[in-house]
């Protein structure tokens, strides 16, 4: 990730706050001859030093790691084209704004133990959001279905050791252009969750 200095690099809680709240994201690691990729939910520890996540035994990505190695999670927010007509300003160019997290670290096969625990807390964090709904626990599963599933996948963790973050929300435009190309943004335009992005382009921007 090399983002141009205007579009801010957010500090360590406010992206790991995003990132948690997201949840999900593209696992990478070296590969031979491409790298090998998984798109997996996760679940940050309290402080966001480490990552839990699942992937299935027969993943390449997984299956071959023998040792911790390098990694990455790459987490998509918000993102939509800009219309140069927005801003109402001359001589602009058309764009795509957009928010962009990485998580920088190592990967870590898990013992298989700690497995059933895993899935109680990941299902626990996104099932708390669908409030008043009970939560969904493993123990909902006939013991036959869970030790088959159980027998599916692998657990691993994800050691952050860095976080890179891009917040491109046309900062390097007058305010009057920013904000009038956010609000056309939630009228009409077109991306992945263009209200969420508006809202953060309106926001003033911060140094």
């Amino acid at each position: 990730m090399h983002p141009n200095p205007v579009f801010r690099q957010a500090d360590r809680a406010e992206a790991l706050a995003d990132a948690r709240a997201r949840g999900f994201g593209t696992l990478m690691r070296n590969g031979d001859p491409v790298p090998m990729v998984a798109h997996v939910p996760f679940l940050l520890s309290g402080d966001g030093g480490t990552a839990d996540l699942h992937l299935t035994r027969s993943n390449p990505l997984g299956r071959t790691l023998d040792a911790p190695c390098p990694a990455l999670i790459a987490v998509a927010g918000p993102d939509g084209y800009v219309s140069p007509d927005w801003y109402g300003v001359a001589d602009q160019v058309p764009t795509w704004n957009y928010v962009a997290l990485h998580l920088v670290g190592r990967l870590e096969k898990r013992p298989e133990a700690e497995l059933p625990g895993l899935l109680d807390r990941l299902s626990e964090h996104f099932e708390s959001r669908l409030a008043p709904k009970p939560l969904w626990r493993t123990t909902k599963l006939e013991p036959d279905s869970l030790a088959r599933m159980l027998r599916m996948i692998v657990p691993f963790r994800f050691h952050v050791e860095e976080i890179r973050s891009t917040y491109k929300l046309s900062q390097n435009k007058p305010d009057d252009a920013r904000i009038a190309a956010a609000r056309a943004m939630a009228a009409s335009g077109f991306g992945q969750e263009v209200a969420a992005l508006s809202t953060l382009m309106e926001e003033p921007p911060k140094s």
